[in-house]
């Protein structure tokens, strides 16, 4: 039996003691070394993420399915603040939307790609788009504003080359329903026409909208109406105004032919891109009658009962002027108005003069370019030098050229009691009334008398709505071409207010080339083409308003017809 060292034990508790101790110093070390390959790693990720990753979206930013370029910073923005009208309803607004440009360093396949998108884009050709694949140019247009499923069919293209920009693009939710006052913008975001170019640097500048005085309610019907004129009458074009008398506000107006403010013609000359509100210059015929007959009461201060001749046509400088219907026989001031004679009307401005008619269409700012909220303003045709035929011919309209909005304008402030007002589109918190006096209350009533009879008994009976005591003037004028008054060509228009014996609203509309049809006898007169159209815009807009006929109400006219012929009065 042996005895074991006590040694022994002694050296087994050392070899126990080194082996832990081997065991932690061995985990120790592991542990570090871990760490440091991890460390390694993190560095070597991230030199690998900045060097080529983030190399490679700088170089090429915007590419499908990498991060896109932030607008306010990589570009200029196209951001544009709304318009409104009155009630605020969008007539422009802006929309975020996505534009395609390629890289053809980063396109792979160039022949497929170009398949591809072909089909995205059908209004585009292959070749078009091979073209622009395989440039030595880093940077190619594809398609500019592109709609979310055109974007979609792209991504799933796959294409590296390939590159998303977002934008703002404008976008018109009325169309080309108030095109000619609204305008539109181009594809770099600049105004080009209407309220966009005019209020340009606004709309670019600032986020708070811009309201106009239109109601796309009334901006319906009147278009409705003047197309339906230009439809039954197979005119040219035509014109339609609806205005606040006191204020001057421009309530509803279009111009046909009109156009899409999404795709307007390249062509600046196109027929729908000329705006006849404000540019166009016309000779306006007989409606001019209203601003003669009021210079003779309010300079001359006439008795409505004074009569003048107009048994015989008027010559002067080789000119012959005549009635279109000759009444033959001395007439009084309403009859005159009201069968709108020329002859008469010629008697009064020789009794007003040159100098007192001219003073009197200046007054009421017939004689100088318009100040509107527009760029696309005309300025007067008048003659140089004005000789006394043109006193002649412009007091019923011949030989000076206006535009319909002046026209209107003359009007409004005529019939609302004599205060001079200026038209305008954009919206203000108060709408200042006018100070500025051009003919008495006393000669405004008179002229809604005389306004109202063309209605009640002359040539503009098709304008009467029973309720709403419609008073205007009809013109119907031969159109001047290349020098030479054209019997073929005539421009029809009837200007008027309601209700005439307290006028609220004007409305004027004027169709161009009206043509006879079998429901006007052969005539293609104001009578017959736009006096209609005009009780049906003020059956539609009463109604909107809530304004209640009142087919009792006293006719303001009444008076007058002392002083027509028992003949006229029964016709």
């Amino acid at each position: 039996m042996s005895r074991k060292s006590p040694f022994s034990r002694l050296t087994m508790r050392i070899m126990g003691e080194k082996s832990s101790n081997l065991d932690l110093v061995r985990g120790r070390i592991v542990l570090l070394v871990s760490l440091f390959i991890i460390f390694y790693l993190v560095v070597m990720v991230r030199l690998v993420d900045a060097t080529l990753i983030e190399g490679l979206i700088g170089e090429a930013d915007g590419y499908v399915g990498a991060p896109q370029a932030d607008i306010g910073e990589e570009q200029d923005s196209k951001f544009r603040a709304d318009i409104v009208d009155r009630n605020g309803v969008l007539l422009a607004t802006s929309l975020k939307t996505a534009s395609l440009h390629a890289d053809p360093k980063f396109i792979l396949n160039p022949v497929e790609t170009a398949k591809g998108l072909v089909k995205i884009f059908p209004e585009m050709t292959y070749g078009e788009i091979l073209k622009k694949l395989q440039s030595d140019k880093r940077f190619v247009w594809v398609k500019r504003n592109m709609t979310p499923d055109e974007q979609s069919k792209v991504l799933q293209l796959g294409e590296p080359g390939l590159v998303f920009d977002y934008d703002y693009r404008r976008f018109y939710p009325q169309g080309n329903l108030v095109s000619h006052l609204v305008g539109y913008a181009n594809i770099d975001g600049k105004g080009q026409a209407g309220v966009e170019r005019s209020f340009n640097k606004l709309l670019k500048e600032e986020e708070q909208s811009i309201k106009l005085t239109i109601d796309v309610r009334m901006q319906h019907i009147l278009r409705r109406e003047v197309s339906k004129a230009m439809t039954d009458f197979t005119a040219l074009a035509g014109v339609g105004i609806l205005m606040d008398v006191n204020t001057g506000e421009v309530l509803a107006a279009t111009s046909l032919p009109d156009f899409n403010p999404h795709d307007p013609s390249g062509n600046a000359n196109a027929p729908e891109m000329f705006n006849r509100l404000t540019l166009g210059m016309y000779e306006l015929g007989s409606s001019f009658k209203i601003f003669t007959t009021a210079a003779l009461l309010e300079k001359k201060h006439e008795r409505l009962s004074k009569k003048y001749d107009t048994t015989e046509p008027i010559k002067i400088g080789g000119h012959t002027i005549h009635d279109y219907h000759p009444e033959k026989r001395p007439l009084s001031i309403p009859e005159i108005f009201m069968v709108s004679s020329n002859i008469g009307t010629v008697h009064m401005a020789q009794e007003v003069g040159t100098e007192g008619l001219k003073s009197f269409f200046s007054d009421l700012g017939l004689m100088d370019k318009m100040e509107f909220e527009i760029d696309e303003v005309g300025s007067p045709i008048i003659p140089s030098p004005w000789r006394e035929v043109n006193t002649l011919t412009a007091s019923y309209g011949h030989g000076i050229a206006v535009s319909p909005m002046q026209l209107i304008a003359a009007t409004s402030s005529v019939v609302n009691g004599g205060l001079r007002i200026h038209p305008h589109l954009v919206k203000q918190d108060k709408e200042p009334l006018s100070t500025t006096r051009v003919i008495s209350k006393e000669t405004s009533l008179k002229m809604r008398q005389l306004m109202r009879l063309v209605v009640s008994h002359g040539t503009a009976r098709k304008a009467e709505v029973s309720g709403y005591e419609i008073g205007g003037k009809t013109g119907t004028a031969q159109k001047n071409v290349r020098g030479r008054y054209d019997n073929d060509k005539r421009i029809a228009v009837f200007v008027g207010a309601f209700p005439i014996n307290n006028p609220r609203y004007a409305v004027l509309i004027m169709i161009d080339e009206p043509h006879p049809n079998k429901g006007s006898y052969g005539y293609a007169t104001a009578g017959w083409v736009s006096a209609p159209a005009v009780a049906r815009v003020v059956s539609s807009v009463g109604s909107l308003l809530g304004m209640n006929p009142e087919p009792d109400a006293l006719d303001i006219s009444d008076p007058l017809l002392q002083f027509i012929s028992k003949e006229e009065r029964e016709r």
